[in-house]
Parts: structure tokens; C-alpha cells; sequence
């Protein structure tokens, strides 16, 4: 991989971490575009992740920091919300531990299923057209229910805060919490992901098969980061407005031309 398509697929999960239109999908899609290679994806996916972690623990700071000194041997609004948030972590756990394997292999190329899941988040988004100006909290099962769509947005294609800010719209939560909850409740998912892939990278770095190299490694992290930060928080003035609605017809459209071309061949 060059630092140039590094670059290009850093904005790419940059951009699409954060809008509702499935970074996972995108990074497929630009992947099977570009023609990197699986030793490729590994590192870079890893790297970029990281990237857009930081990004949103930058953003979120002044919440992070206020829910983490909020935190007593008591049910109050931090620890209500730390608990919410290990609650939603349940499905993709599960998901990870016994179903990885499965969920690696969607990743191999599989352009037409990525056009196919880009439709079904298209079709979730539109109908957040529908829920009205919500003004509850994130309950316990509300939280399982969006940690369930976060758990289905480990197929690429579904977009991850598209499904769980949509799932919390849908449940009637305020819509600067629903948007908070998600973007939040996917940093130990992601952290714990990152330090499960870190022995296989440095396993391939040691046979000198990790097959990128470190300009590559450094421009697809700061694409990743620069770009997160302004695509999270745009998406958070979105969601504010209500307007996440308007993201279904990009997904619907690129759902469709990655199915027509890979129809065609």
C-alpha cells in the first residue's frame, strides 16, 4: 500500500466512522477498488481505527471527563451511564468471540453483499424521518436494542452509528444523547478489537510480511484522525437537526452502483 491510497481510504474511514454510511462498506469497496492486499488490511484497518478513536475521545473530552469524575460507589447519572454503555457492549461481544471467523470472512471482497446492506442502512435511515423530537433517556433495554444494531453493523454495509443513532431516534432518546451514547459506546468494542489484532500485526512484522510501510502506516493515521474530528462533529450538528434522513439516498445510491458493477464484472 502507498501513502498516497493510505491517504485515500484514511479519509475514507475518516469520513465514514462517523456518517452514517458504513466506513466498514466504504473501506471494502475502496479496498476492492484500489487492490490492496489482506496483510494490508490487517495493520491499516487497525491504524485508522485508532486514529478515529482518538478523534472522538477528543471531541467527547469534556463528557468523557465529566461521566469519569462523576463516578461513585452509587447509582448516579455517570454510573447509570457506564452501565448502559458495558450493557451494550453484550451483543458484539458475543458477536467477536464466537462468530469472528464468520465475520472476517465478510470482508474478503464481498462487494455485492456491501452494495445489498448499503440499501438496508439507506432504508433504517429514512425511516428516522419518522421519529419525532424524542426527549427520553437511554434505559437498560434501550441500550441492549442499540447495542444489538451495533452488533449487525459488524456486516459491511450496515453502518454502525447509522443503526445504533437510528435505533435510539426510533426508541424516542433525545438526539444529542443518541448521538452521544453511539459514538461513545463504540470505544471499548473497538480498543478491545485493537489489542486482539496487535499480536497477529506484530507477528507479521517480525516475519517482515506485514506488507506496509511506515509513511503509509503515519499518512492513513493522520487522514483518519484530521477527518474524524470534522465528520464527528458535523454528524453531531446533524442528528441535532434531524437531518440524518438525508444520508439514505447516498447510501441508497452507492448500494446500487456497487451491486451493478460487480453484477457486471
Amino acid at each position: 500500500m502507498t501513502w498516497i491510497e493510505a491517504v485515500i481510504l484514511g479519509i475514507v474511514q475518516g469520513l465514514t466512522e462517523f456518517l452514517p454510511v458504513s466506513s466498514s462498506g466504504h473501506i471494502v469497496l475502496g479496498e476492492a477498488l484500489l487492490r490492496t492486499g489482506s496483510a494490508d488490511n490487517l495493520a491499516f484497518t487497525v491504524i485508522v481505527h485508532f486514529a478515529t478513536v482518538l478523534s472522538t475521545l477528543i471531541v467527547f473530552r469534556k463528557s468523557i471527563w465529566k461521566i469519569l469524575s462523576g463516578l461513585r460507589p452509587e447509582w448516579n447519572h455517570s454510573s447509570r451511564f457506564v452501565t448502559h454503555i458495558l450493557v451494550s457492549m453484550i451483543p458484539v461481544a458475543i458477536a467477536g468471540l464466537f462468530f469472528k471467523d464468520e465475520v472476517e470472512a465478510l470482508f474478503q471482497g464481498r462487494t455485492l453483499l456491501v452494495g445489498f446492506m448499503l440499501l438496508i442502512t439507506g432504508s433504517l435511515l429514512l425511516l428516522t424521518s419518522r421519529a419525532g423530537k424524542g426527549n427520553r433517556n437511554i434505559t437498560g433495554p434501550g441500550a441492549l436494542l442499540i447495542g444489538l444494531s451495533q452488533a449487525l453493523a459488524v456486516i459491511p454495509g450496515i453502518s454502525r452509528s447509522g443503526a445504533t443513532i437510528s435505533t435510539a431516534l426510533l426508541l424516542g432518546v433525545n438526539r444529542e444523547k443518541a448521538a452521544e451514547f453511539s459514538f461513545l459506546m463504540v470505544i471499548p468494542p473497538i480498543l478491545g478489537i485493537m489489542l486482539l489484532d496487535l499480536k497477529d500485526i506484530m507477528e507479521l512484522s517480525a516475519a517482515g510480511t506485514l506488507g506496509i510501510s511506515t509513511s503509509a502506516i503515519i499518512a492513513g493515521f493522520l487522514a483518519a484522525f484530521l477527518t474524524g474530528l470534522i465528520a464527528c462533529s458535523w454528524m453531531i450538528s446533524i442528528v441535532k437537526k434531524g437531518r440524518i434522513s438525508y444520508f439514505a439516498y447516498y447510501c441508497f445510491a452507492i448500494g446500487i452502483i456497487a451491486i451493478a458493477v460487480t453484477w457486471i464484472g
